[in-house]
């Protein structure tokens, strides 16, 4: 076994797979955002950067946990997890029903 492997093995990294919820999450994001910008703006046209950042947390999010990847440090496994993409979500749903 090759000192690479076995210390990949030692971490846990054969335990991360794709996460298809998160990833298409993440997707549906970038096209949105990429072919309609106004959804992350406000009634007045103006964007609305609360709601850009909710958005792109939960893309940014969706992404990392959606190709498998599951960080270390607790702080950073916590905020690019699956639950944190949906939570983001939800935050940018409540802030896009506010205007």
């Amino acid at each position: 076994m090759k000192a690479g492997a076995a210390t990949a093995a030692a971490l846990g990294a054969g335990a991360a797979r794709v996460h298809l919820p998160s990833l298409a999450a993440a997707l549906l994001i970038m096209v949105v955002g990429t072919l309609y910008p106004p959804v992350m703006a406000d009634a007045a046209g103006h964007a609305d950067h609360r709601l850009a950042m909710a958005l792109f947390w939960a893309m940014s999010a969706g992404f990392v946990r959606g190709v498998g990847f599951v960080p270390r440090h607790f702080v950073w496994r916590w905020l690019f997890s699956g639950w944190a993409c949906s939570a983001a979500l939800l935050l940018a749903a409540y802030l896009k029903l506010q205007h």
